[in-house]
């Protein structure tokens, strides 16, 4: 068995006495793990680290990729969360297959443990590994921007007990916030996708706002934050604006009105 806390100690350096495809199925084995050691700081960051220094090929990820996207229905919390994460790391390397976005969106959507930290497994972060995936395919071209968005609104309105704790919301508002950048985003999608909370906050039931709208509104936020500032998207783009800015900050600023007039 391969040292791997030894390998993560060398600057993550591939072990030389393993075929790197036996390393590959070990480390994927070992992100459902409940341990967050082995989980987390050995499996995903090695992965993570490899993939990112292109030690795999297109061929390689698209297999780590479609094993990844069969974890989505794993009865596991952690072997779910994590499987975005190495998609992320995948589509960033510029390895896409169609076939990975619509089991990522019915997961996405669906998905109920949304715990950010637990006492025994470590981060799980479902949201916000989510979200970074969202955000990563938001900037393939290939992806609908409004796909992603319409998926990220459509998570946070979903019902749910939890509130987030654990800047799930800066996470999430970042990944809208880049679709947002696209540049063959039309005005009337750069604006729609939000209609369905405006509906949501109209209305506040007598026993007060749900998780569900204070993580919404929350999240839009930093939304409107990073469409008023600008964000950085990688080192090629430290200053990316949003192309319809003005329209989405009104949007934004109607759906803050609507669910708190008595501040504007």
């Amino acid at each position: 068995m391969t040292d791997w806390a030894q390998v993560r100690a060398d600057a993550f350096a591939v072990p030389a006495d393993r075929p790197l495809a036996e390393l590959v199925d070990e480390l994927s084995a070992m992100l459902r793990s409940p341990d967050p050691q082995i989980r987390d700081g050995q499996a995903y960051s090695t992965l993570a680290t490899w993939i990112g220094n292109g030690l795999l090929g297109a061929k390689e990820l698209r297999a780590l990729g479609d094993e990844m996207v069969a974890r989505f229905a794993d009865p596991e919390i952690q072997a779910r969360a994590f499987a975005p994460l190495i998609l992320d790391s995948i589509v960033s390397q510029g390895v896409f297959e169609p076939s990975w976005v619509p089991p990522f969106e019915r997961w996405y959507v669906a998905e109920e443990d949304l715990r950010g930290f637990d006492a025994k497994l470590g981060w799980l972060h479902a949201v916000a590994h989510g979200s970074d995936l969202l955000g990563a395919l938001a900037r393939v071209t290939a992806v609908e921007p409004v796909q992603m968005l319409r998926l990220g609104i459509g998570r946070l309105l979903t019902p749910t007990e939890y509130v987030l704790r654990d800047l799930e919301d800066d996470r999430l508002g970042f990944a809208l916030a880049v679709a947002l950048t696209r540049q063959d985003l039309s005005e009337a999608d750069a604006i729609s996708w939000l209609d369905p909370a405006v509906r949501a906050v109209a209305t506040v039931p007598t026993g007060g706002f749900r998780p569900e709208i204070s993580n919404t509104l929350r999240t839009m936020r930093v939304v409107y934050l990073l469409v008023d500032h600008g964000l950085r998207l990688d080192n090629d783009h430290p200053h990316a604006q949003v192309p319809h800015r003005d329209q989405v900050k009104a949007k934004l600023m109607e759906l803050f009105r609507t669910a708190t007039p008595y501040y504007f």
